[in-house]
């Protein structure tokens, strides 16, 4: 059977990339994932992960040395979540990353969990928050791609 070009693999940034190996990876684990999650004003994690108890996973992916040091935005993620990871590249030096926080090494196709991080139970209200946030972001991705121009037309 012929290969047929993926056209996200040409299109997508690094970080991007990164995310979708991880969402595929945590798939296997009976998570469900959405990208580019606001939690609260001023953040944007690169992937949410809700299992199967209920539980929040925030995955931080980085690209490069760079990357990381110039985006500090990431401390501000782990309050939110039970478990907090960083998602990076077989080439990213990891010894910089901070101690405390979990690892996946990850490409475009798949990924690995190299260290989990300790958890920590979100209050119960933060958690029907981000329970929320997941299902309503979800939610109005789903309803653009049936109906891209809903949106426009002041519907939903």
């Amino acid at each position: 059977m012929p290969q047929t070009a993926d056209p996200f693999l040409s299109t997508a940034q690094a970080g991007q990339l990164l995310a979708r190996g991880v969402s595929r990876h945590l798939r296997s684990h009976d998570f469900v994932c959405v990208e580019e999650v606001v939690p609260t004003r001023g953040l944007r994690v690169d992937v949410m992960a809700l299992g199967p108890k209920g539980e929040v996973w925030i995955v931080e992916c980085k690209s490069s040395r760079a990357d990381f040091t110039s985006d500090t935005k990431w401390q501000g993620y782990p309050e939110w979540c039970d478990r907090y990871f960083f998602a990076v590249d077989q080439e990213f030096p990891v010894e910089i990353l901070p101690d405390g926080t979990g690892l996946i090494l990850a490409d475009s196709y798949d990924a690995e969990i190299v260290r989990m991080p300790d958890a920590q139970t979100l209050a119960p209200a933060r958690r029907k928050k981000m329970h929320m946030t997941f299902a309503r972001t979800a939610a109005q991705r789903l309803a653009a791609l049936r109906d891209p121009r809903g949106g426009a037309l002041g519907i939903g």
